[in-house]
C-alpha cells in the first residue's frame, strides 16, 4: 500500500509539471526500445555529468532516464504520452529508489519547457525532429547538448556522429551529437 501511494504521488507530481492538455497528442515515433548498450553510448556521447539535467523526449519505458539517474547521477526527466509506459517507468523508478533523481512527465513533448536542460536525448522520426527544431532553438541555452538516435536535426550540424554497425542484435545505429 505504501509503495502504491508513493507511485501515485510520483504520477501526480509528474502531472503537475505539465500544463493541461487540449486535444490529442500526435505520435512522433513508434515505441521502439533503445537497446541497453546504445542507451549507455547515447549518454556517453552526450558527456552527461553528475548533477546535470537531462531530458529524454519520448522516454518509452524509461530506460534512458533510469540509467542517467542511476549510473551518471543526473537529474533525469522523461516525457512520454503513452499512459501505460509512464506507469511502467514510474514503477521501475520507484522500485530502484530513484524518485529523487528521476521522473516521467505524462504529456506532449512539443509542449514542455527544456530551458533548464544540459542534455537532451531524442529517438524520434525525422519529421518529428523537424517539428521540434524551432521549439528547441527558442528554448535551449547556450552549451546544451542534444543527442539524436538515428535521425538528424535539419539545419543543424552535428559536432560528432557515432556509428554503431551492430548492436549485438544485428541492427545498425547512428547517434548525432549537437551543441547549441
Amino acid at each position: 500500500m505504501i509503495h502504491e501511494l508513493k507511485m501515485l504521488g510520483c504520477l501526480i507530481a509528474s502531472a503537475l509539471l505539465l500544463p493541461a492538455q487540449s486535444g490529442s497528442i500526435e505520435s512522433l515515433a513508434p515505441y521502439t526500445p533503445t537497446p541497453e548498450a546504445i542507451v549507455d553510448r547515447l549518454l556517453q556521447l552526450g558527456e552527461l555529468r553528475p548533477g546535470e539535467r537531462v531530458f529524454d523526449l519520448g522516454s518509452g519505458d524509461g530506460r534512458i532516464v533510469i540509467l542517467a539517474a542511476k549510473k551518471y547521477k543526473a537529474d533525469a526527466t522523461g516525457v512520454e504520452f503513452e499512459a501505460a509506459l509512464v506507469k511502467q517507468s514510474m514503477k521501475r523508478i520507484a522500485n530502484l529508489g530513484l524518485t529523487s533523481m528521476a521522473r516521467i512527465i505524462y504529456g506532449d513533448l512539443m509542449k514542455q519547457d527544456y530551458s533548464s536542460a544540459d542534455l537532451l536525448t531524442v529517438y524520434l522520426l525525422p519529421l518529428a525532429s523537424k517539428k521540434l527544431t524551432p521549439i528547441l532553438e527558442k528554448q535551449l541555452k547556450a552549451g546544451t547538448r542534444v543527442v539524436s538516435h538515428n535521425a538528424e536535426f535539419p539545419n543543424w550540424t552535428p559536432i560528432k556522429i557515432d556509428e554503431i554497425p551492430d548492436d549485438g542484435q544485428g541492427h545498425r545505429h547512428r547517434l548525432y551529437l549537437y551543441k547549441r
